[in-house]
């Protein structure tokens, strides 16, 4: 069976203290719970976490979503951005099968970044490493009044934004990451792979378009 593997990457650095945290790891539970009543999903979904404050970590390989458990998010430290994306392709390299003569590969990885500041680290490294590697769909989140935007959209053309670290907001934000690999799975079901923010599900109006 062809995975469809899909990364998070979570700012866990000092800003995202109290509050926000705890509205994140709320977050990645209602994804789960929601991702897990699909059987769609449950069929093709593999996810994976990485998170990134004074270093990128991967909290969780990429597991399949009826036994992937939840970590503890900390929050503290600085935000290494660059340092995650240059984890993240390092990881999709060794979880990720690729398409060979003999058989089709995994679907393309879908990546959902998250982040509440600013980039401490070469970011310009991670993105270098990115770009080697095929990816379906990478989404960034500029979440509360200090993300820049712009670092993001370096990353990747498709940038929303959350205006706060509400837990309604983060809520409202992981509920439309849950809808987009939802309608991602259905897609691969059919033999089709998403490849534009306009093939995800309308986000929610607290979820901005940048």
């Amino acid at each position: 069976m062809r995975k469809l593997p899909v990364y998070l990457l979570l700012d866990t650095s000092g800003s995202m203290y109290g509050e926000p945290i705890e509205a994140v790891k709320n977050g990645v539970q209602m994804l789960l719970s929601a991702l897990r009543q699909d059987p769609y999903a449950l069929e093709t979904v593999h996810l994976s976490l990485i998170t990134f404050d004074n270093k990128a970590k991967q909290v969780v390989p990429l597991t399949d979503i009826s036994s992937f458990q939840a970590p503890d998010l900390k929050a503290s430290g600085q935000t290494s951005l660059g340092e995650a994306l240059s984890l993240l392709s390092e990881r999709v390299d060794r979880e990720v099968a690729k398409t060979t003569q003999e058989k089709k590969g995994d679907w393309k990885p879908l990546v959902f970044i998250m982040s509440d500041g600013e980039p401490t680290d070469d970011l310009d490294r991670g993105i270098e490493e990115m770009r080697k590697r095929k990816f379906g769909i990478v989404v960034a989140c500029a979440a509360g009044q200090g993300a820049n935007a712009e670092k993001l959209k370096k990353i990747t053309e498709c940038v929303v934004r959350l205006d706060s670290l509400e837990n309604e907001s983060v809520k409202e934000f992981f509920k439309w990451v849950s809808a987009s690999v939802s309608a991602s799975s259905a897609k691969v079901d059919a033999n089709q792979e998403v490849s534009d923010i306009d093939e995800l599900p309308p986000p929610p109006e607290e979820v901005i378009i940048v």
